[in-house]
């Protein structure tokens, strides 16, 4: 317990995590509001939900900043030193000092999502006449919850292995936000649906336009499939060399 109080407090004096926050809470309502003033925006039974989707930018970048931040030199009180390096001190097995951090990863996104979950889909509920938000939904939110949770374990297990933010942060939002490098492999191989961020959409959105209808919790098992492969190699990486 006392390993995980310590990843909590070093996650709340982040700034990166309270710039995450933000865009968590704010980015999907924001897009919510955004399109029910659209008049071309035509409500689904996913509306809210895919808006939700795109908030997972905020998961990613707390799952980056989490192990990236152990990396970073400290100040020259210090000598320099990096945070890992006090982290083992603190917790000199490896393997609970991980399990401590994916604790307090997934305990803080999942949280957040539960947060963004209810002010986005409240506002959907007021701006959409046409989307009635019930507790017939709350399966769904709980899968906005797992795909949160499951992608900022996805990106905290690739930073692990490259031990910077720079390449999982750039990979990870621009496949979120720009273009998505797995959606446009769908155009040569059905087999990219089976991309853990395809793959997790099953877990909360029900119109699926593609060849691949995973059930929510075929969706959810892939994901967590990709998550527990990278997330061991990560780990694995981590445990085996020098820190």
């Amino acid at each position: 317990m006392k390993a995980l109080r310590a990843e909590l407090t070093k996650l709340t004096s982040l700034p990166g995590v309270w710039i995450a926050v933000a865009i968590g809470l704010v980015l999907p309502a924001g897009v919510t509001v955004l399109n029910a003033s659209n008049s071309r925006s035509v409500p689904s039974a996913d509306t809210g939900f895919r808006e939700l989707a795109i908030g997972v930018v905020a998961a990613i970048v707390i799952g980056v900043v989490a192990i990236s931040s152990e990396y970073l030199a400290e100040g020259e009180e210090s000598g320099g030193s990096r945070q890992i390096t006090t982290s083992l001190t603190a917790v000199p097995s490896r393997s609970r000092f991980l399990l401590a951090k994916t604790a307090a990863v997934a305990g803080t996104v999942g949280l957040l999502a539960l947060i963004s979950s209810a002010i986005t889909l409240t506002a959907t509920d007021l701006t959409s006449a046409d989307v009635s938000i019930g507790t017939s939904d709350l399966p769904r939110v709980l899968g906005i919850a797992a795909y949160w949770i499951f992608s900022a374990l996805l990106a905290a297990g690739i930073t692990l292995v490259t031990r910077s933010g720079i390449i999982p942060l750039s990979v990870l939002i621009v496949n979120i936000s720009v273009v998505s490098v797995s959606f446009l492999l769908t155009k040569v191989t059905r087999l990219a649906y089976y991309f853990p961020d395809l793959a997790g959409t099953h877990l909360f959105l029900r119109d699926s336009d593609g060849p691949v209808d995973l059930t929510p919790v075929a969706g959810g098992l892939v994901m967590g499939l990709w998550v527990a492969v990278i997330a061991g190699i990560g780990a694995a990486a981590f445990v085996r060399r020098d820190a």
